[in-house]
């Protein structure tokens, strides 16, 4: 039996439950919108969205809903309504997205755990897991990459492989 893994395992159930230990750096995310399929990205500069209306206002529902999604790992305000936008209806798709998170698929995404001891730096890139923890280094896989596959789900590639 395996007791390291055991307990990284449940370390993995506990991270889970408290995502606000987890700060987003960058996110790249497919967003399957009502009309078409956007990109949209958060990085060191903010929010961007490939929709029209991220372009006319700097908000859009798709913004508005991983906002709503990523909420205790994201670290900042979220964007503020822009003059001209339709606020009502904005609002009310980006909270039927946020429900529908099948609409979400993550691309890429970096972050920062902050843990008891150290923080450290994880994340998935379409096809593959990196983390900066011992354990990662030696199993290719650690309680930090499993708690996120638990918060994030269905909005991960189809069960990617874990490299190291």
């Amino acid at each position: 039996m395996d007791y390291g893994m055991i307990g990284k395992i449940e370390k993995a159930r506990r991270y889970a439950e408290e995502p606000q230990r987890i700060t987003f750096n960058a996110l790249n995310v497919e967003f399957r919108g009502d009309n078409n399929t956007y990109e949209t990205s958060l990085n060191g500069h903010g929010w961007n969205c490939t929709c029209p209306g991220f372009r006319s206002h700097k908000i859009c529902p798709h913004v508005m809903a991983l906002e709503k999604v990523m909420r205790p790992m994201l670290k900042r305000a979220p964007l503020p309504y822009a003059p001209g936008q339709n606020v009502v209806s904005d609002v009310e798709k980006a909270k039927r997205y946020a429900d529908e998170r099948d609409r979400i698929q993550i691309k890429a995404f970096d972050v920062t755990f902050h843990g008891n001891n150290n923080d450290h730096h994880f994340g998935h890139d379409e096809s593959r897991w990196h983390c900066d923890c011992d354990f990662f280094r030696s199993r290719a896989v650690c309680s930090h990459t499993m708690a996120m596959e638990r918060i994030l789900g269905p909005m991960l590639p189809a069960k990617t492989p874990v490299t190291g």
